[in-house]
């Protein structure tokens, strides 16, 4: 028992390192944009484009906070522990990096996004540059229709 209260507490302090990493890495974007991120946010402009920052913001948080995900969550602590936090941590990093590269359809207007974006254009200036772009589209793969 001893030995899972150690886990949960290095797991703990992972994730608190990670927090304190990003912040000092994006020099404290979340402090010193607060303004511009509720403008944007609450403007309630929507766009010819596609949706608003915040049907956006709405559309992501319904995913992750409906009640199946809020019984989830609990049962994924309860049967797979402190690490199943980690993969939560990983998926909201996945949504993050979803919007970071999003870019805009030429033919429609509308925006694109997700885990086949950004796998080919985050390591775009790399040596391994066509292995990822062929990784995109292989993640891609089930959802062509």
């Amino acid at each position: 028992m001893a030995q899972r209260h150690h886990l949960v507490l290095c797991l703990v302090y992972l994730c608190l390192g990670a927090g304190v990493y990003f912040t000092i890495r994006s020099r404290a974007v979340q402090i010193r944009q607060i303004k511009a991120i509720f403008t944007q946010m609450f403007r309630g402009k929507s766009s010819d484009e596609g949706v608003s920052s915040f049907q956006a913001l709405s559309i992501s948080l319904a995913g992750r906070v409906g009640v199946g995900n809020i019984a989830g969550v609990a049962t994924a602590i309860g049967f797979g522990g402190p690490g199943a936090i980690v993969w939560m941590r990983a998926s909201t990093s996945s949504s993050t990096l979803g919007q970071v590269f999003k870019e805009q359809d030429p033919k429609t207007g509308e925006y694109r996004g997700g885990p086949a974006y950004y796998i080919e254009k985050a390591y775009r200036h790399t040596k391994a540059k066509g292995l990822f772009k062929v990784y995109g589209m292989v993640f891609a793969a089930p959802s062509w229709r």
